[in-house]
């Protein structure tokens, strides 16, 4: 490990002061590194690892200007964050490969690294998993001890809300953490590849032929009433384009 040239290793600087006193401060590789460890508890998967505000691509060819514009929200949030933004998080709604979840883990990744904030990333299928797994005699985790870290989390990434199949139990699961981390005023920034509408009977979506083909939305999946308790806990952004996984990365190795 190579010793930093600035501090000799010491983690700490001398900087004099405008009245001539010197004083001793953290250096900034003692701030990387400090910086380094609160992301590492942030439970980010190791395939989002680099992504970041900065990496957030939206220069490539056929880009739709929502990502722009969801990036530049993205970036004011951060810096906003937390005296104007009081809780109030982001829901990134839109189609598959837009790179909401890059966009996701770059808000939280911002928040630690130049607000101070410590949160966790949470994939919605597995959290679900982990509550269900917990019903399991030999499993010694209960699933109190498995939503504690959910519902105290200071800033709650939830990825890919409403991918597993609904029922009243994945129902029930989602509004708790909802509804305990809106009462706490916690804040919560989603992601999910169904549209923000009401479900299907809400008196919104067509009839006949066309309702059949309908796609399923954001409260067909998580239920309209906690759908709508996501409007008053987040600002929709909404994404919108082609998958930029297949149209990028084919691009590259093409």
């Amino acid at each position: 490990m190579d010793v930093c040239t600035i501090c000799d290793g010491s983690g700490l600087r001398i900087v004099e002061r405008g009245d001539g006193t010197r004083v001793a401060k953290d250096c900034e590789c003692r701030i990387e590194r400090r910086v380094a460890r609160m992301i590492a508890r942030t439970n980010i998967p190791k395939r989002y690892e680099h992504c970041t505000l900065d990496s957030y691509d939206t220069d490539f060819p056929a880009a739709s200007r929502s990502l722009k514009t969801a990036h530049r929200n993205a970036r004011k949030f951060v810096e906003s964050y937390p005296l104007e933004t009081r809780g109030t998080g982001l829901l990134l709604t839109g189609s598959i490969g837009t790179g909401k979840t890059h966009l996701a883990v770059g808000i939280l990744h911002a928040l630690v690294a130049e607000r101070g904030a410590t949160g966790l990333f949470y994939d919605y299928r597995e959290l679900l998993k982990q509550v269900q797994n917990s019903y399991n005699r030999q499993v010694q985790a209960t699933e109190l001890e498995i939503l504690a870290p959910v519902f105290e989390a200071e800033v709650l990434v939830l990825d890919e809300l409403g991918a597993s199949k609904p029922s009243d139990w994945v129902w029930d699961t989602v509004a708790h953490i909802l509804n305990t981390r809106y009462n706490d005023r916690r804040t919560t920034i989603i992601t999910t590849n169904y549209g923000n509408a009401g479900p299907l009977g809400s008196g919104l979506e067509a009839t006949g032929p066309r309702a059949a083909m309908r796609e399923e939305t954001l409260g067909d999946r998580i239920g309209e009433r906690m759908r709508s308790r996501l409007q008053e806990m987040c600002v929709v952004v909404e994404m919108t384009g082609v998958d930029f996984r297949q149209t990028v990365n084919l691009a590259r190795f093409g």
